[in-house]
């Protein structure tokens, strides 16, 4: 797998939230792709780069052709920027460059990639995972989402709001006695299942809760699909954890702000 995997796959987990809303739109643009689910939260009105940049000129383009698509619609937006699409002088310029043009960096992520997952190095815990399929579930996922992502509830299921997100955003709650504690989700792309919104409730981390929800939703992607390599962009707090599941980081994802 390659960095594109990584960019591919991502970039598909927005147009699966964009396309199941009525406000949505998918837009591809020169060497830009736009996902903008049209909400409140402008993580989820995104861009991303979608060819080869190979001066600061190109990329400043492309910026400002991103910038021009969301100030039309009045929408705070996102860039999502795989850096090895970037050439070297320009990728070391990039987050100047971004904020010249009004977007602040919020966080840079490592993205990574797994051609089979390890085993478990410890038992886990046994919990009661049910796939988000009604109102109750929902509600749950978007609960744990707001707390452990410093996100309000409101803007949280905006996002989720509407039905058709859910059929090709498989999303899975974690339960220890019926007390809903952690998630994760999948997403199909760039050949690979994309893991995402990996999460567990603050009282209730260092328990493993996060790695079984997790390798559970990833169980049902290879089963109903025949995949087995898997995608993920890693918080810090995550990443040692990953490592020892068998990832490896082959490229960064910087994510900049309106």
């Amino acid at each position: 797998m390659t960095f594109e995997n990584v960019a591919d796959n991502l970039r598909e987990s927005f147009r699966v939230v964009a396309a199941g809303r009525g406000a949505g739109e998918i837009r591809e643009l020169p060497g830009v792709s736009i996902a903008a689910a049209g909400v409140t939260f402008q993580m989820f009105n995104s861009a991303f780069l979608s060819a080869p940049v190979l001066s600061d000129a190109e990329l400043q383009q492309r910026i400002l052709l991103s910038a021009s698509h969301f100030n039309v619609r009045g929408l705070e937006w996102a860039f999502w920027v795989c850096e090895d699409w970037m050439e070297g002088r320009t990728r070391r310029k990039s987050r100047q460059l971004f904020e010249r043009h009004g977007l602040r960096h919020a966080v840079d992520l490592p993205g990574m990639v797994a051609d089979r997952i390890a085993p478990p190095a410890k038992p886990l815990p046994s919990l009661v995972v049910r796939r988000v399929a009604d109102d109750a579930t929902r509600a749950d996922f978007c609960a744990i989402g707001s707390v452990c992502f410093h996100v309000p509830i409101n803007w949280f299921r905006e996002v989720f709001d509407n039905n058709v997100v859910w059929r090709q955003f498989a999303a899975y709650v974690g339960y220890q006695d019926d007390v809903p504690v952690s998630t994760a989700a999948i997403v199909m792309g760039g050949g690979a299942i994309g893991v995402y919104n990996v999460a567990t409730l603050p009282d209730h981390q260092r328990r493993g809760y996060g790695e079984s929800v997790m390798r559970h939703a990833v169980g049902e992607a290879q089963k109903e699909h025949g995949i087995v390599r898997t995608i993920l962009q890693s918080t810090p707090a995550g990443l040692r954890l990953y490592e020892r599941m068998g990832y490896r980081t082959i490229t960064r994802v910087s994510v900049y702000a309106s």
